[in-house]
Order: structure tokens, then sequence, then C-alpha cells
């Protein structure tokens, strides 16, 4: 019998927008299974990479999040090292990984390629799952006018969005199990 999947939520704060010139300071991940329960977490604090720099635009968004550049600055360890723990907490999910993220585009391109480069190793394989596209598939209208905005306040928890990357993927992984929950009531119903 195949493993279940299981949905990991993920959120990244880094202080540019690429990785390798930029860093990745911080990211966290909550599993959740198809079901709604959160049956883990993860977060880790990075040491910037040798020779990267902060993108002056990133880091003037930062400088109005003091709460969160504290955050993520608190303890930071050296990237290979958190990577290869991720890497572990990953296999030790009760099912197969998939990526998901709030801008998947954005959060799955930072993960893949520190996972890659630290550990030479892709868990995700090649894909991660768009919390937006998603809405806009269950939504429908325009993908650009697809915003939490537009998305019916049912989905969302009480978890807040503080840009501490471990609050992020937990809140944003219990909106994602919403959609998923109400999409599979949907299809059964039909």
């Amino acid at each position: 019998m195949s493993k279940p999947e299981v949905y990991v939520s993920t959120d990244v704060e880094a202080d540019g927008p690429i990785p390798g010139p930029h860093s990745m300071l911080s990211f966290g991940s909550a599993a959740f299974l198809a079901d709604g329960s959160q049956v883990g977490t993860f977060s880790a604090n990075l040491a910037t990479l040798e020779g990267a720099q902060g993108d002056p635009e990133t880091l003037a968004w930062w400088a109005k999040q003091p709460e969160a550049w504290a955050a993520c600055r608190a303890d930071p360890e050296p990237p290979e090292g958190a990577m290869r723990r991720y890497l572990g907490w990953l296999r030790g999910l009760p099912g197969k990984p998939v990526f998901v993220g709030y801008p998947a585009t954005y959060d799955f391109l930072f993960v893949y390629w520190y996972l890659v480069r630290f550990t030479g190793e892709r868990p995700f394989s090649h894909a991660g799952l768009d919390v937006k596209s998603y809405a806009f598939a269950l939504l429908g209208g325009s993908f650009r006018g697809t915003s939490k905005r537009s998305m019916p306040r049912r989905w969302f928890s009480k978890s807040p969005h503080t840009h501490v990357a471990l609050d992020d993927a937990i809140e944003q992984g219990q909106l994602f199990c919403a959609m998923l929950s109400e999409n599979a009531a949907r299809l059964a119903a039909e």
C-alpha cells in the first residue's frame, strides 16, 4: 500500500529575492495529513551564506518588522546542519511529503536550493503546491484577483500571521487544509 501524502506547509524568511546572492534567514514547516491533523513541525534560523548580501529593498522591509527580524536572527545555525536535520525530519514523516507554500514559487525556490546545495537530496522532487493557485481553482475568477482578501473567511483559522516562519507555516497549512476539506466535501456531494 502506498504512503499517504503529508502536506508540508512551509514559510521562508530571507534577506533577498533569490538564494545564492541572498540568504534564507529562517524557515518553518508544519506537516498536515489530508484530514487537517498536524503531525509535526520543524523550524530553523540560519547563518547567512558566505559572500551573500542582503537586498536593500528587502532589508528596508525588515527594518519595519523588528520583532520578526529578532525572531529570525536568534541563534542562527550553519545551513548545512539545519538542512540535514530537516531532511531527517522529512524522512520521518508518516507519508510522502508534498511541499505547500504561499507563494510556493518563492518558498520552494529557497528550500529546494538549500536542500540540493547542502544535502544533495530532493525530498519534494521538483514540485510544490501553491495555496493561491489552489484557491484560484476553487473560486474561479482571475488568478491575480485571488488573494487572501477574496477568500472566504471560513477557510481561515485564528492563527496569527506574524512573519515568524513557523507561525506563518502553521497558519497557511490550516488555510490549505480548510480548502482541501471543503473541496473533498464538494466532490463527495457531486
